[in-house]
């Protein structure tokens, strides 16, 4: 790989513009995305309530207004971080306390604005640039060509750009998955090249040290999210395969520090183990209306995701012209990484795509969750790490020929990502918002009515997307929360009342009480909002019933 040492000028000014486009779009219109259901979970875990504590002083049949759920989404005086780290062990133990601590810890200096607390995935993703060089440098022994490429690519990869403006903790487990792969590799490196040195040229490396990085990097990562112990299984199956099978003093330092990383993460395994199970079956933070999406539609949607993102919807046609060619692109790219890298260099890569994928697959027989697409992280890596190396090898190698058509290549992939960007920096919803995707639509809705007041219960998801909702809607607006679906007591004073997904027994009760009628007024694959109509007194008796006006509360 001496070809692939040094970059050219021409390269290293498109990776430096590319990487200040990737922080620019990281920070731009933080706060201009919908704050969706699972962000406001992220938001009660900092707070240090629990779930029922929210619903017993916000769902009780009183009517409030907006400022009621700033308590329950974000730092207050009442609660700890102690009590964070309790409702998680309590309430959502499949989800480790090292993001929430340290989201806690940003808003307490910060503040608890959607800004406040998306800006720290923000900062965390400038984290991956270094990391993901250094991965690069392990894995192909060069200073700059694969490593900025790969860092170019990440810069602009739209699926990045998601995870690092949500106030959840997959970027950070972006981090800790580069992290410790890299100190993985140069722990491996570093021991083989300890043993092949003659004695009196040795310079011993400290591979105590070397190795403890790794378990520390493993136990960080344990504490981040739990689907690291997929991550930790391919780098088992790594060190063992490029081994041979044998028990070699690598493998045998390898299973010490995986040991002591494992050991580290015991005191959440004691905490997570009663609800590990459940958490195969399913990571949604409350019995929620899922819609399962037939799994290789999706993976391959995902896969055109890392270079290319308009939001464009499963069924989309143009993804039967954009997902062909950018599956012969990874396709290519890690067939070429096989065949032109030592197998030590591409197994780890194979490894690091398919073993944390493979079980979501396995266990979602014909249809999957949508909202596993953060779980497919190290997928992603893996694939950009492929391509990275493919256009690093072929844009300025080989004859003008076929150096322009991958500097062409190249150019499309690069205006691909910085269009996905753009589109992504100005809109108020995303495919990965899921069950809030039509928040901003139904805000709108109730903001343009006059007196609104919106009704709903604490059932499936109605409780993450009332607290979406409290974000977009204007102080105008009021809520009457109710618990197990109790007929709500509904003051005359409100001209527009809507209820928030219903169920449709809920609904009836609610018409026949109030002799009131119910015309829906949006509905999506998640829920749907209804609005109560009711009928003028007829002036005299001959009117037909066809003829009657309906007018708003």
């Amino acid at each position: 790989m001496r070809h692939l040492k040094f970059a050219p000028s021409w390269l290293r000014f498109l990776i430096i513009f590319l990487l200040a486009m990737g922080i620019l779009f990281r920070f731009f219109n933080l706060d201009g995305k919908v704050y969706w259901h699972d962000e406001t979970y992220t938001s009660l875990r900092i707070s240090g309530y629990t779930i029922n504590e929210a619903k017993q002083r916000l769902f009780n049949n009183l009517v409030i207004g907006g400022e009621s759920f700033a308590q329950f989404q974000g730092v207050n005086p009442e609660k700890s971080l102690n009590d964070t780290i309790m409702t998680l062990a309590k309430e959502d133990s499949y989800h480790p306390p090292l993001y929430y601590i340290i989201a806690r810890l940003w808003m307490e200096i910060f503040g608890n604005s959607v800004t406040a607390i998306r800006s720290l995935s923000a900062c965390i993703s400038l984290l991956v640039f270094p990391c993901v060089y250094w991965l690069c440098r392990e894995l192909f022994n060069v200073p700059l060509s694969v490593p900025g490429v790969a860092i170019a690519l990440m810069a602009i990869s739209p699926i990045h750009l998601v995870y690092a403006q949500e106030a959840q903790e997959y970027i950070l487990w972006l981090v800790t998955i580069l992290l410790s792969s890299s100190s993985l590799l140069r722990a491996m490196r570093l021991e083989l090249q300890d043993k092949h040195e003659p004695v009196k040229q040795r310079k011993r490396p400290d591979l105590f040290a070397i190795w403890s990085i790794y378990a520390i990097t493993l136990a960080i990562s344990f504490y981040t999210f739990i689907w690291s112990g997929f991550v930790a299984v391919a780098h088992g199956i790594y060190v063992i395969v490029t081994a041979k099978f044998q028990l070699t003093a690598t493998v045998r330092t390898y299973l010490l520090a995986s040991l002591v990383g494992f050991l580290a993460f015991m005191p959440w395994v004691t905490v997570v183990i009663g609800d590990f199970f459940q958490f195969l079956i399913s990571s949604d933070k409350t019995e929620t209306q899922q819609n399962l999406l037939p799994i290789f539609p999706f993976l391959l949607m995902q896969l055109s995701r890392i270079f290319f993102d308009i939001d464009l919807s499963l069924n989309n046609p143009f993804n039967y012209l954009i997902i062909p060619i950018l599956l012969v692109l990874v396709g290519y790219s890690i067939t070429f990484l096989c065949l032109t890298t030592n197998y030590k260099v591409w197994f780890f890569v194979i490894t690091l795509i398919v073993v944390p994928a493979l079980p979501l697959i396995l266990l979602s027989p014909g249809s999957i969750q949508p909202f596993t697409e953060a779980y497919f992280i190290p997928s992603y890596l893996g694939i950009q790490v492929a391509v990275a190396y493919l256009f690093a090898t072929q844009i300025y190698n080989g004859s003008v020929l076929r150096r322009s058509i991958w500097h062409v290549i190249m150019a499309l992939v690069i205006i691909c990502g910085l269009i996905s960007s753009r589109v992504s920096s100005q809109a108020e919803t995303w495919w990965n918002k899921g069950m809030s995707y039509g928040n901003p639509q139904v805000a709108q809705i109730i903001n343009q009515a006059t007196r609104p007041l919106l009704i709903s219960d604490a059932l499936g998801n109605n409780y993450g997307n009332v607290f979406s909702l409290s974000y977009l809607l204007e102080p105008k607006v009021r809520f009457l929360l109710v618990n197990n679906q109790k007929i709500p007591q509904i003051p005359d004073v409100f001209v527009d009342v809507f209820l928030l997904n219903p169920s449709n027994a809920w609904r009836e009760t609610i018409e026949k009480k109030y002799r009131l009628k119910t015309d829906i007024v949006y509905s999506d694959n998640y829920y749907s909002v209804w609005k109560l109509i009711k009928y003028p007194k007829l002036r005299q008796r001959n009117i037909s019933p066809n003829n009657k006006l309906s007018a708003s509360l």
